[in-house]
């Protein structure tokens, strides 16, 4: 089989493209569709609250916890080996939601959906990247498929609303398999297989790859028992313990196996650090702000769930309408400068929100503007900034990394406002009629919850933004020197 050969269009990779696009518009669209029809299944199935909630929530743990283990395996058996088995496995499973009659079979059936996103979503992103040798090119194909996804998160609820209006919900999973199909022949025809010289052929951790799932579940898990649960029980916290005594076993474990499966070294280094903490700040300022002004328009300022879903559109309007000038941005500043700009205006996004949220809707619509506006580029270039770092035999891991990072960041944002309000409001937060003591600790814990958000991103801002001036710094050191 040849190896793959960089191309020097993006028409002249079309095909690929179009397999790699449908990998991320499944990853969009999946949820964001099915969101709507919760409570449809809920009755259809007769599911409690808990069961109906790991509908969504096996998925993302699941997808969550094993990407960084089929990063590993697909860089060493093959990226589109992986990825194609991935969505053979996408298309089996979507398909059997078509017999589901229990919750529990609907739990099982995403949390294999969760299996095959994480089988595909890394590999997509280093086979996009390995297409081009150009760096305009590789942003380029980038932003495109990214785009892709983010239309589908975007018409995700009004495409599952119209089809239930019109068919079971099974259908907005049965979507699914038309999707992978055409990922399959994208994906099957457009890109070669890796060829030895480009996998990595060191034995895998099985060990290291148990600890770091071990670490992201119980990291994704800690959230959720936090909203659940409150910060006065004892659950969250055992959680946050387990998840830093098995970080702190996967730290131990990398540093002292002779194969890791995670190289420490290779997060040290200045280009990937700082596109993770981007990352993970541009995943923490998205979550924790969408947390907060869903709460707010509804519950605080009694908008009804229409009118609501119409006052987030600003963040949507601005993710797609900004795709076309990514590339011209980058090739203006440079992709390290375009990387720590995009990150501090998800920040400033949040310094508005916390400042001003109490003035009225407006303000909430200019924070809302300004995260999508940086999460828009950061998602591209600080992605391509850790994939830059990496060998190439270990992109499919780098894409895992910053796939991770999101997730476990998203969680975090969740957790940090859900907890703050928790803490700071007296009563049923859902429940209608508050008083002017809860209506003035609601606006108190959501200017609380946003300086804590924006504190905590700021950090990852600058932190990456010293390590990405540290890199820009070795490349200007002159060769002799260096050696």
């Amino acid at each position: 089989m040849p190896t793959l050969v960089p191309n020097r269009t993006l028409r002249g990779s079309w095909i690929a493209l179009t397999g790699l696009s449908a990998i991320f518009l499944f990853e969009m669209l999946d949820n964001s569709i099915l969101n709507v029809a919760l409570p449809t299944i809920g009755r259809d199935l007769q599911s409690s609250t808990t069961a109906l909630q790991w509908v969504t929530g096996s998925y993302a743990v699941v997808f969550g916890g094993l990407m960084l283990l089929f990063g590993a395996i697909a860089d060493r058996f093959g990226r589109r080996r992986v990825m194609l088995i991935g969505l053979v496995l996408l298309a089996v499973a979507s398909a059997a939601t078509a017999f589901v009659t229990t919750a529990e079979q609907l739990i099982a059936v995403r949390a294999v959906m969760g299996v095959a996103a994480a089988m595909t979503t890394p590999g997509s992103m280093a086979l996009a990247f390995r297409l081009f040798d150009e760096e305009s090119l590789r942003v380029r194909a980038i932003t495109l498929i990214s785009t892709v996804g983010l239309v589908g998160l975007a018409i995700g609820p009004t495409v599952g609303g119209l089809v239930l209006a019109v068919a079971p919900w099974q259908v907005l999973l049965l979507i699914n398999v038309p999707i992978a199909i055409l990922a399959i022949i994208g994906i099957r025809t457009g890109i070669a297989a890796d060829g030895p010289a480009e996998l990595h052929r060191e034995r895998l951790d099985i060990a290291g790859a148990l600890l770091a799932t071990a670490t992201i579940v119980l990291a994704l898990l800690a959230p959720t028992a936090f909203i659940d649960e409150g910060a006065g029980s004892g659950m969250p916290w055992a959680l946050v313990a387990a998840t830093m005594a098995a970080a702190v076993l996967f730290v131990v474990r990398a540093r002292t196996a002779r194969h890791p499966l995670l190289d420490l070294a290779l997060i040290a280094r200045p280009l990937v650090s700082s596109g993770l903490s981007f990352k993970a700040a541009a995943g923490l300022a998205t979550a924790g702000l969408g947390y907060l002004v869903t709460l707010q328009l509804q519950l605080a300022w009694g908008w009804l769930p229409a009118l609501a879903a119409v006052g987030m559109l600003p963040q949507v309007v601005v993710l797609l309408a900004l795709g076309p000038f990514v590339n011209p941005l980058v090739e203006k500043v440079g992709i390290n400068r375009a990387a720590w700009m995009s990150a501090a205006a998800v920040v400033a996004g949040l310094v508005v929100y916390t400042a001003f949220n109490g003035l009225g809707y407006v303000f909430v619509a200019i924070a809302l503007a300004l995260v999508a506006a940086g999460l828009r580029v950061v998602g591209v270039v600080a992605a391509i900034n850790v994939l830059n770092g990496l060998p190439e035999n270990r992109t499919s891991i780098g894409s895992a990394l910053t796939d991770t990072s999101t997730e476990v960041a998203n969680g975090v944002g969740i957790a940090v406002a859900g907890t703050l309000l928790a803490a700071l409001f007296s009563g049923s937060i859902t429940a209608s009629n508050w008083t002017e003591q809860q209506s003035a600790q609601f606006e108190g814990a959501a200017i609380f919850a946003g300086l804590v958000l924006t504190l905590l991103a700021a950090a990852f801002v600058v932190f990456g933004f010293v390590r990405s001036r540290r890199n820009v710094a070795a490349e200007d050191v002159p060769a002799d020197e260096v050696a």
